[in-house]
Parts: C-alpha cells; sequence; structure tokens
C-alpha cells in the first residue's frame, strides 16, 4: 500500500476529498459568539466540527481514507487512538464495509472506547499511552494483513480533515486568523495546505498542553524531537511530532501556544458557558489559547475550531467545578 502513502497532499486534493465526504457529512456550522467576542476583543467565530458525525473533525479523515483503502480491496484496517480518530476509522470502515481493529492506550478514555466498539470495531488495549499504543499496530497488521492508517502520517487522512477548511473559506472568506489544537497534527497541516495557497496573510496558531508538548518543541527547535506524555487531553496527548504533518506546519505557523491543565479545563467550562456546547480538553483549548493571544488579535476576524465533543464525564466534572469565576472569564 506504499502508494497511498506517497498520495499529494494539497489543496486539489481536498477539492477531490470534498465530494466524497459531502456524502455523509454537511458542512460544520460557523457561528459568531458576540459575548466571546466582547470578552476576547476581536470577532470571535466557532467552527462546529464537534457537532460533525462521531463528534469530532477526525471523521472527515476516516471517510476519504475509507474510500479508497475500499476501492483497492484491502483485507481491514488497524490503527491506534486515544479516541477520536479511532472512532473515525471505526464509523468510516463500518460505512464502507471493511473490518477495523483500534489499539487504545490502558486507561483511555470509557466514553471513547465505548463509542469505537459501539460502531462495530474491535478495540485492543495496550500500551500506557497513546504512542506506546502505536507499537503493537505494526504486529496486527502482518498478522492480519490489514491496513495500518496512521493518524498522522496519512495523506488520504490530511486531504480528509481539509475538506473543512474548503467550506470555512465559502463562509467566512475575509478571516483573519484561525487557532487549532495540535496533537498528531492533521488538522493544522491540512489548514496550512488548504487556507495559505488562497490567503498567504491568514494567520494559524496551534495550541497544546505544557505536559504532552513535543510538536511545539518540534516546532521551536525546527526538528522532531520526543517529550513526555501526560496530559489528561486526550485530543492532543502524543509524544512527538510526526514527520508527514511537521514537514508541512513548521515554517508556517504565526504562533504556539502551550496551555496547563488548569487552563485546559477552563477551556471546557468557557465553551459550556459561551456556546452552550460540551467539548473536550482539547477541542475546547483554543479558546483559552485566543485569551492568550487576545492583544495580537485585537478586532480580527478569528476562527476557534471546536474539534471535538468526545469529554468523559470526569473531564466534565472537573471543569464545571473550576467554573472559572476568579479571573474574570465568567460573568
Amino acid at each position: 500500500m506504499d502508494n497511498l502513502q506517497q498520495h499529494p497532499i494539497s489543496l486539489l486534493e481536498m477539492y477531490k476529498a470534498k465530494q466524497v465526504v459531502s456524502r455523509y457529512i454537511a458542512p460544520s456550522a460557523l457561528i459568531k459568539y458576540d459575548d466571546l467576542s466582547k470578552l476576547l476583543g476581536f470577532n470571535v467565530y466557532i467552527k462546529h466540527e464537534n457537532q460533525n458525525r462521531t463528534g469530532s473533525f477526525k471523521i472527515r479523515g476516516g471517510i476519504n481514507l475509507m474510500s479508497h483503502l475500499k476501492s483497492l480491496g484491502v483485507n481491514g484496517v488497524v490503527t491506534f487512538s486515544t479516541g477520536n480518530h479511532g472512532l473515525s476509522i471505526a464509523t468510516a470502515a463500518k460505512l464502507f464495509d471493511l473490518p477495523a481493529i483500534v489499539v487504545v492506550p490502558l486507561g483511555a478514555n470509557p466514553l471513547k472506547m465505548k463509542l469505537i466498539q459501539a460502531a462495530g470495531a474491535e478495540v485492543v488495549e495496550a500500551g500506557s499511552n497513546f504512542d506506546e499504543s502505536s507499537l503493537v499496530v505494526s504486529e496486527i497488521s502482518q498478522i492480519k494483513g490489514y491496513y495500518y492508517a496512521h493518524p498522522a502520517n496519512e495523506p488520504h487522512i490530511i486531504n480528509g480533515v481539509g475538506t473543512q477548511f474548503v467550506d470555512l473559506m465559502d463562509q467566512l472568506p475575509d478571516m483573519d486568523a484561525v487557532i487549532l489544537p495540535l496533537g498528531g497534527g492533521s488538522e493544522v497541516a491540512a489548514a496550512v495546505t488548504s487556507l495559505k495557497p488562497i490567503n498567504p496573510e491568514i494567520d494559524i496558531y496551534a495550541v497544546q498542553a505544557e505536559l504532552s508538548c513535543a510538536a511545539y518543541h518540534s516546532w521551536k527547535q525546527a526538528e522532531i524531537l520526543h517529550r513526555p506524555n501526560q496530559t489528561f487531553a486526550g485530543g492532543f496527548a502524543t509524544g512527538m511530532a510526526y514527520q508527514t504533518t511537521f514537514d508541512i506546519y513548521k515554517q508556517s505557523l504565526s504562533d504556539f501556544v502551550l496551555l496547563s491543565e488548569h487552563e485546559i479545563l477552563q477551556g471546557i467550562a468557557l465553551a459550556a458557558y459561551y456556546t452552550r456546547n460540551v467539548v473536550e480538553g482539547a477541542g475546547s483549548s483554543t479558546i483559552m489559547a485566543a485569551w492568550k493571544l487576545r492583544k495580537q488579535l485585537a478586532g480580527k476576524n478569528v476562527v476557534l475550531q471546536f474539534s471535538g465533543s468526545n469529554a468523559s464525564v470526569e473531564e466534565l466534572n472537573r471543569a464545571y467545578a473550576l467554573a472559572c469565576f476568579s479571573n474574570g472569564l465568567i460573568d
């Protein structure tokens, strides 16, 4: 299947992917929130990928990849995931009548594990984190003859993910900036590939957890680095940057924000309060990143992406217990 790994990643391929993805999901909503705009000092638009089928942006990449795998007659697909990518692969595989196995870390978000199983995939628990789980996938792929769907180094996933930005350019052509969570990097790479050729002046900002900051340090040092991976927020819980996506975004970001675990929980509470949406830690991290960037974004049209909605009950309870009342972010 090397021909899949060598497939081009481009705006043209994202337009092609849109023809496939749009058969299964509609463009996600883009909503301007006036109260958040007043709080932050710029025009805040939320891209609601959290309202997609499976509750995250990743379903786009899953659908595009499965359409290609089905045409090649593969036996099945195997991947590793902390949750949303695995749910995307499981759901998309079922749509295309392909068996799927998802390897998840021990102690992974139980809600996401149940959703993956309900979507029809086999779940294998292995490794203490995202990166250790990946080591099991190659073995399963060789034994079963299944295609190894890497969550980041997979062109068809990146092109599929990019369909949200094709839609976004139609929804808000005069946007000045977009803020995105960065884990494996498929979304940030897709944003760079799709938005910069249309408007090179658009600022793209990434956000990641302080406790899982490999991509940030890789960006700072301009080389792939490993770092401890300890955040509770599974959407960007990775211990390394990935080559395919890193090569795309490494020179194209305007800035990169790190958040503490406390700040990530604040983002969940802020999303609930200002938008009435249940959003997971990585998904709502864009609000707190925007708060930190508010001076340089003053007066601009800024898109904050809500990447996923699959928060655990424990995460929600911790976030709502904080409620952010002490620092003026909530009236």
